[in-house]
């Protein structure tokens, strides 16, 4: 009788474990199916809209109109259509995220995995660099570098801003080679002869793609917050439309004092709704790849 009370018990306590594991998978699935449709969303308002959006820059009679009738988000100070302007500024501000998040993913896995996998001067003279970028402020780097440059289009923000944003993807990524390249399959290759370019890229890179996708994401944030913020000062890309540029002309246009909520208001909320899309995914990746991360399991009771 006692032993089949337990093994009653021990399968109900199972199968509410089984159900509180169900239950934190969907929760997880829900967060990243939640990122990634934002951001869906976003990228396709960004690539479809100029082409069902008016002239961003053309200027009308009608300034500060609120949202409604043509002009869906109103208009600027200057009549400019605030919808036609979040259009090309979303491709904008894209372009940028995706230009730097593959720079920076290109320079944390080049100067991260060779140098750990090489060792010994070339690692020292790598990780001597990565260090030397890591103090070196940022934000101050990039002011210095865009004042200096009059003609400052999206590439080149894209390239100051990967330059000042590779070295901690590097180090993370340094300390996860190190980790791989002491493994027996890895030490196994070695011995076979296998050349050191093959060697990185079928056992090093396949097993560093958690850390590089999530590097990824996070580059995309990084760029579209720093290029918000150079912008804002004055110092963004001078020959497109970004969220940033918005968010300037309507510092400038002191839309603020003026009662235009909708110029600035719309920019913004697509600043902070991507960056809420990117970081569910961001967790939702970090808990499917690394069990780590995961919930753990409530420990198995006797009576």
């Amino acid at each position: 009788m006692s032993s089949a009370l337990n093994d009653t018990m021990a399968a109900a306590e199972e199968g509410a474990i089984d159900l509180v594991a169900v239950r934190r998978r969907r929760w997880r699935d829900g967060k990243l199916l939640t990122g990634a449709g934002i951001v869906v969303v976003i990228a396709l308002f960004g690539v479809v809209g100029p082409f069902l959006t008016q002239d961003p820059n053309a200027v009308d009679n009608i300034g500060m109109t609120p949202p409604g009738g043509e002009h869906l988000l109103g208009t600027t100070q200057t009549g400019q259509d605030v919808l036609a302007q979040l259009a090309h500024g979303t491709r904008g501000s894209l372009l940028i995220g995706v230009l730097v998040g593959a720079m920076t993913l290109s320079l944390s896995a080049f100067f991260g995995v060779l140098g750990a996998f090489v060792g010994g001067l070339l690692d020292e003279a790598f990780s001597l660099l990565t260090n030397v970028v890591l103090v070196i402020p940022g934000l101050p780097l990039m002011i210095v570098i865009g004042s200096y440059v009059e003609q400052r289009n999206v590439y080149l923000v894209a390239a100051v801003l990967a330059l000042t944003g590779w070295a901690a993807g590097a180090r993370v990524v340094r300390a996860q080679t190190l980790s791989l390249r002491d493994r027996d399959y890895v030490l196994a290759t070695r011995v076979a002869g296998e050349p050191t370019w093959r060697i990185i890229c079928v056992e090093i890179l396949p097993n560093l793609l958690p850390v590089l996708s999530s590097g990824f994401v996070f580059s995309i944030v990084f760029a579209v917050l720093g290029e918000a913020g150079l912008a804002f000062i004055g110092i963004g890309a001078s020959d497109s439309l970004t969220w940033g540029t918005m968010l300037a002309d309507a510092q400038n246009g002191q839309a603020l004092l003026l009662g235009g909520w909708w110029w600035f208001v719309a920019p913004g909320l697509l600043i902070a709704l991507l960056g809420c899309g990117l970081a569910l995914i961001n967790f939702s990746l970090d808990e499917i790849i690394n069990p780590k991360l995961r919930p753990a399991r409530a420990p198995r009771r006797s009576l």
